[in-house]
């Protein structure tokens, strides 16, 4: 076993003497020792529970034979940093927390680990790191948030961002918004809705990392602490038949994982996590692949943002598994994978099917005939751009609209509330990229605003940032090359019409090119004092288009 390094042999005496002033016994250092990381912490509401997740994992080691070590990563909430400098940190944390679970694992020798999260760059960060380091890992989540009720209306965290708009618009009192925010939110969980969060609970599924109904069961049932003990179980067998991440986390399970991402209606963030984590399998995932399978995919629910449904109903559904079943009808789903429940993806899907028609649509009367998610390129965005489609309102395919620029995600907020942006307008927000902001941050407080003031219909907005997975609107982001890369973006001035066409997937600003050169030649990068962290992040990270990732050169 890996974890004889640590344990075995004379050479090893000392190491041994440390392990018992664990408590170790000798018959629990002769079992696989398993790591379990995880991301508790007491300021995210999908982490507020992890500890009784994470014991129900060791029980489960325990029961296989194991020995389990439980250390600790950071974790961020994304809602209670968004709209202020804290959010700077949410896309940068991902590479710290990668960076802890390889620190750990490496020194531990585990000989598995199973990683415990539930939440944005927390998920991701953790699955790039048992790709990088490659020892037997699976990975089991807190679950999703129940939502909440509002007089009789079912209401989650997007809500309340958008009650904000709507309060400013003169729409509610103040006292509505006081009841809205007071029950959007009931309890533990990762936001209701199929945001960030939940988006990459249900691709770690698709991906084959994690067990059946790991992404939709919701935190507070029975049925998430069981799915608990089976992960601790399997991290047992995993470690015995060394079957490793790469193993698993292969260009198909990328193909798949997209596939599922598009009739869901995902987080738009699933284009910068999925490519990171491909970036440590050792697996080439271009941006254009993401709208390669979207074009094929059929959107087969409509969960919140883009609908009425919650995970908790695509739960009831028949979860993500079902998704998959309806999905390879039209052979989208490669059924000979290997996953860490120690079957193919074939096995797993003959035990599944649709519970509910209302939520998961027949691969024969989608929602729509592709998926969710579009990249749009043109003279705005020469490397690329992000949509999600699902969540645009427009009666017409066509956008055209005059620039409304700004330099900081706070300035265009308060220009959006002070009702500066009036129909057929497009918010233009720069200087929030992975290098420019840094850490590119998410624009959900602006789209939300947007939508709240009855204005997502009439209004676009363009950022290299990027978006939560609860903006809905015609909302495009991951602009690239950034603005403090010298991109288009950078050149934009007030008044600048730009047009979003989304039949030819473009997006354009429509002045001359003369007057495009002029303005290169004379555009001067606007810098932005940092320290600590950021300022090596802004020096290190890549492109969005290349998963705003700290890497030099790919894994070997």
């Amino acid at each position: 076993m890996r974890s004889d390094t640590i344990k075995k042999g004379i050479e090893r005496a000392p190491h041994r003497s440390l392990l018992y002033a664990l408590g170790l016994t000798d018959e629990e250092l002769d079992r696989p020792l398993i790591g379990v990381i995880n991301s508790f912490n007491e300021g995210i509401p999908g982490h507020i529970h992890l500890r009784n997740v994470a014991d129900a994992v060791k029980a489960g080691i325990r029961d296989a034979g194991g020995t389990p070590m439980e250390f600790n990563t950071i974790g961020i909430c994304d809602g209670i940093a968004m709209n202020h400098g804290g959010m700077k940190y949410s896309l940068p944390s991902r590479e710290l927390i990668a960076d802890s679970v390889e620190i750990i694992a490496s020194t531990y020798n585990f000989d598995a680990m199973v990683l415990v999260a539930s939440c944005d760059k927390i998920i991701p960060g953790m699955i790039m790191a048992a790709a990088r380091i490659n020892i037997p890992s699976i990975f089991v989540s807190g679950g999703p948030m129940l939502p909440g009720k509002y007089q009789g209306r079912v209401i989650d965290v997007k809500d309340v961002f958008e009650a904000v708009g709507a309060y400013k618009a003169g729409k509610i009192t103040l006292e509505e918004l006081k009841r809205i925010e007071m029950t959007a939110c009931p309890g533990c969980g990762s936001c209701a809705g199929m945001f960030t969060a939940n988006t990459m609970n249900a691709l770690s599924e698709a991906l084959g990392i994690s067990l059946p109904y790991n992404g939709t069961a919701p935190a507070v049932y029975a049925h998430r602490l069981r799915i608990a003990k089976q992960t601790g179980m399997l991290a047992v067998s995993l470690a015995r038949q060394q079957l490793t991440p790469r193993e698993i986390l292969t260009y198909e399970a990328f193909q798949d994982a997209i596939a599922v991402d598009m009739a869901l209606g995902g987080s738009t963030n699933t284009v910068l996590h999925l490519t990171a984590i491909a970036r440590e399998a050792g697996v080439n995932l271009e941006l254009d692949i993401f709208d390669e399978v979207s074009e094929r995919t059929p959107t087969l629910a409509k969960l919140s943002p883009s609908g009425i449904h919650r995970v908790v109903d695509l739960y009831e559904a028949g979860g993500v598994l079902a998704v998959m079943k309806e999905l390879s009808k039209k052979g989208l789903i490669h059924l000979k994978r290997p996953t860490v429940a120690l079957k193919s993806v074939r096995e797993l899907l003959e035990a599944s099917s649709v519970l509910r028609r209302d939520v998961i649509k027949s691969v024969d009367s989608p929602y729509a005939a592709r998926g969710s998610l579009m990249i749009l390129r043109g003279t705005l965005a020469p490397k690329g751009s992000v949509l999600k489609l699902s969540a645009v309102s427009l009666d017409s395919s066509t956008f055209q609209g005059n620039a409304k620029v700004f330099n900081s995600e706070e300035e265009a907020t308060e220009a959006i509330l002070n009702g500066e942006i009036k129909p057929g307008d497009v918010v233009v927000i720069r200087y929030e990229g992975p290098k420019g902001g840094p850490g590119m941050r998410e624009m959900l407080t602006p789209t939300s605003a947007i939508a709240g003031m009855g204005l997502d219909r009439e209004v676009a907005l363009i950022t290299d940032g990027r978006f939560s997975g609860a903006t809905r609107g015609l909302a495009i982001g991951h602009v690239a090359p950034e603005a403090a890369e010298g991109g288009p973006i950078a050149l934009v001035e007030n008044g600048d019409p730009i047009k979003i066409d989304l039949k030819s997937k473009r997006v354009d600003l429509i002045i001359p090119e003369d007057e495009l050169k002029r303005r290169e030649k004379n555009w001067i990068i606007r810098k932005k004092i940092v320290r600590g962290y950021l300022q090596r992040y802004a020096a290190m990270v890549k492109s969005a288009a290349e998963g705003a990732v700290m890497l030099s050169e790919p894994p070997q």
